[in-house]
């Protein structure tokens, strides 16, 4: 996909379910992955990710004990809320119930500036989408 201003349009949304367990889960939505171009190793990526949080206009946290990077992100400017994983030499956000494209697409806007001469392959995965 190139990356234009349609890049970030987000077709379908997560719902949230919240389980007689506890807890919260999302059915469905729309996850964007972002690919070096060439290929680069998550170790890599994450710095890159962590350098764009820790600037200005980000809250973030990595509040859970995964086998990989995951972060809940804020951007403040936008107000927009979404979730960035790092894994497998891709770095994805993952859109949540309100997320608007205008903070997912400065996020990357910040990631190619910070990874300055690196191309990047944008693709989209819709849930429940063939």
């Amino acid at each position: 996909m190139t990356v234009d201003d349609d890049a970030f349009a987000i077709p379908s949304r997560p719902e949230r379910r919240y389980p007689r367990g506890g807890g919260v889960e999302y059915e469905g939505g729309t996850t964007f992955s972002l690919a070096p171009v060439p290929e680069r190793e998550d170790a890599w990526l994450r710095g890159v990710v962590e350098t764009v949080l820790d600037g200005e206009g980000y809250t973030y946290g990595d509040w859970f004990d995964l086998p990989m990077p995951l972060y809940l992100v804020h951007d403040e400017a936008t107000g927009d809320v979404f979730r960035v994983s790092v894994r497998n030499s891709r770095v994805r956000l993952h859109v949540l119930p309100a997320t608007e494209s205008g903070g997912l697409r400065q996020f990357f806007d910040r990631l190619r500036d910070s990874a300055d001469g690196v191309e990047w392959d944008v693709s989209r995965r819709v849930e429940g989408e063939k």
